[in-house]
């Protein structure tokens, strides 16, 4: 791998990790819903001024019913569940939930006969699971059962991404930039009513707001710039590997800056997890040097 493709891939695993940061600084003062409207539509505006500046000629009304749906469940909705998730969760536990995403990818495409289940790749599932019960397992119901809810919700957003993966490969051929962009778009106008049922939960101070420009612009509209010139250079797969570095980064931030403890349960269940999502997405880290080797 080229040494800059390398640092790409670190930068946008640190800005990836670190969205879940902002939202644990966020989300108890501006609450779930206006937190993730921020982040939208922060993310939409830098991006149609990145369109104009760029001199993309983007027409996102013709494939409204497309962006709507990756809006509502590769955007909308995940940000959400984790948002809401957030309140309760730490960030190393809310990343690594997240990394269940390709899991759940995968065990929708079986149920949707787009994949075929195979030995080595149903271990990575039964992994996966497992897993997040190491993750947990020191939780005592009794005491929280607001963290098990947060779990549940964490899954459910993982579950969203798994569910819009499938949707993509099914879909037409839709430029990544204008995907990014109109879905962006989307998900701003669909979490509109959210702000009625979710009000704040108290005034917002300037490292909230910080904390919200930072999702729109940095992790939502700068890291996908990065994203797709990963995919350019190194192909979709070996971009992928970036969701194994995203909990690394994400526990790292919130030990540095939230003061979060990093206990056993937390380091075995990220490992049993990300070993199972390895397995399930048949990730294999020489491909990473194969691919760069192909584009010299």
């Amino acid at each position: 791998m080229a040494v800059k493709d390398l640092l790409r891939l670190l930068v946008l695993a640190a800005i990836w990790g670190g969205s879940f940061l902002f939202m644990r600084m966020a989300a108890p003062s501006l609450g779930p819903a206006f937190l993730v409207e921020g982040r939208s539509f922060f993310a939409a505006i830098f991006l149609l001024f990145l369109a104009f500046y760029l001199k993309k000629n983007s027409r996102l009304l013709k494939d409204w019913k497309h962006y709507a749906f990756m809006g509502f469940f590769n955007s909308a909705l995940p940000f959400l569940l984790f948002a809401q998730a957030s309140l309760h969760l730490s960030t190393s536990q809310l990343s690594t939930l997240n990394a269940t995403g390709p899991i759940w990818g995968y065990l929708i495409g079986v149920v949707l006969k787009i994949e075929t289940l195979s030995l080595k790749r149903g271990l990575g599932l039964i992994l996966g699971f497992m897993g997040v019960g190491l993750l947990f397992g020191h939780v005592d119901t009794q005491l929280d059962d607001a963290i098990w809810l947060s779990v549940a919700l964490g899954l459910s957003a993982a579950c969203c991404y798994g569910l819009a993966s499938n949707y993509a490969k099914r879909s037409k051929s839709i430029d990544p930039f204008d995907n990014a962009h109109g879905s962006m778009w989307a998900s701003a106008f669909l979490l509109l009513p959210t702000l009625f049922w979710f009000p704040m939960q108290s005034e917002p101070t300037p490292t909230v707001w910080m904390s919200v420009l930072a999702l729109g612009v940095l992790c939502s509209g700068i890291a996908y710039l990065l994203y797709f010139r990963l995919i350019e250079n190194l192909g979709a797969a070996s971009a992928l590997s970036v969701a194994f570095l995203i909990p690394l980064f994400g526990t790292f931030w919130g030990v540095v800056f939230l003061d979060e403890v990093l206990s056993w349960h937390v380091v075995m269940g990220m490992a049993v997890i990300l070993l199972g999502t390895s397995l399930v997405t048949q990730f294999n880290p020489a491909s990473l040097f194969a691919s760069s080797k192909k584009m010299e």
